[in-house]
């Protein structure tokens, strides 16, 4: 099985990087990120024309979230995090797919901090933490895939002396993916790739696609219950280079259980 996140950062406007990427890679199963549209604008058509029925959770301009599935659709369990009443922004999202839990977020990005956006993003970090607590030791395959919004170490980005004062570096938003992953989540990228630097996303100014200076904020965290089933995990980096990209690649996993051929 095949899991894959992308931020396509405007799905309308992407659709046609989205279309050939699904027609080309195949995955299973996908998470999507920055909707950037309202519910009743999704292509749900278009993407069951390509064989994947879906789930989402939109929003008109800004967030919205969505999973794909290959042939089958979704199951629903959760639209948005606990104890989000007030919370308006549509970043969550949660479906079963062939008996695998999977999770869409859109972690805010929290700049510029110190303020207001910074605060919100700790606060939405602590409700994500609580969440996947109850998620991480189920005997369910689980999987927290998206936009993290986190550079998690210095080797995660290519300049690190430049963005000391952005929000995806700071301590505190480290912090938090670090007693994420303390739960017992397996982080796939690092995990297939622990020393090499590997990126997500290359921002749009300086020619920073072209030199390769680019940062990984696109994760897939498996817990224990999945994380054996790791056969392989990659970034589709042809995507990043179509014309009217995404300035985020689709991150994947490849999972194989035991009784599986590989």
């Amino acid at each position: 099985m095949k899991i894959a996140t992308y931020n396509v950062n405007g799905i309308r406007s992407r659709l046609g990087n989205l279309m050939e990427w699904l027609k080309r890679e195949t995955p299973d199963a996908v998470c999507l990120q920055e909707l950037k549209a309202p519910d009743e604008v999704f292509p749900a058509l278009e993407l069951r024309s390509a064989g994947y029925e879906a789930v989402w959770h939109g929003q008109k301009s800004w967030n919205g979230v969505a999973i794909l599935a290959r042939d089958t659709r979704p199951a629903e369990t959760r639209r948005g995090l606990p104890d989000g009443n007030e919370d308006s922004h549509s970043r969550y999202i949660e479906a079963t797919v062939n008996g695998t839990l999977i999770g869409s977020l859109y972690l805010p990005n929290g700049n510029p901090q110190p303020g207001p956006k910074f605060d919100y993003k700790l606060a939405w970090f602590e409700r994500l933490i609580a969440h996947a607590a109850t998620l991480c030791n189920s005997s369910q395959p689980v999987v927290l895939a998206g936009d993290y919004n986190v550079v998690p170490t210095d080797v995660d980005i290519y300049d690190p002396s430049s963005y000391r004062k952005d929000a995806l570096l700071q301590q505190e938003t480290r912090a938090c993916y670090q007693r994420l992953l303390a739960q017992g989540w397996t982080d796939a990228l690092r995990a297939r790739f622990p020393d090499q630097r590997i990126y997500t996303f290359w921002d749009y100014f300086r020619q920073h696609w072209q030199r390769n200076s680019g940062w990984r904020i696109d994760h897939l965290l498996l817990n224990p219950a999945l994380a054996s089933q790791l056969a392989d995990a990659g970034v589709d980096t042809w995507v990043r280079g179509q014309t009217g990209a995404s300035d985020h690649a689709p991150t994947w996993v490849r999972l194989e259980s035991a009784n599986q051929p590989k």
